[in-house]
């Protein structure tokens, strides 16, 4: 499974409408709303890298509501139980 990670800027006055919008399109896993320097964040799931460009280009884009978007794609997910293993000492 590909997983890109979409920060998106969006309409001040629309981000609840917007970010439901965004949570209802296939291949978006989950929706966040956060302060900071993005309103939304979007955990896309994937499985082929063509998808992201379908999800992303064709459908997150071209939600009303979105300004701009930035996406990046994760090359490996760490749990907290692989971080703490890494950093055990034999325990």
């Amino acid at each position: 499974m590909i997983t890109a990670i979409v920060l998106i800027h969006a309409e001040s006055d629309r981000i609840p409408e917007t970010a439901q919008e965004l949570a209802d399109i296939d291949g978006v896993a989950e929706v966040y709303s956060c302060a900071g320097d993005v309103d939304l964040i979007a955990v896309v799931r994937v499985r082929e890298y063509e998808r992201i460009a379908e999800v992303v280009t064709g459908r997150i884009n071209k939600t009303p509501g979105v300004v701009r978007t930035a996406t990046h794609i994760a090359f490996k997910s760490y749990s907290r139980a692989d971080v703490e293993a890494g950093f055990s000492i034999g325990e």
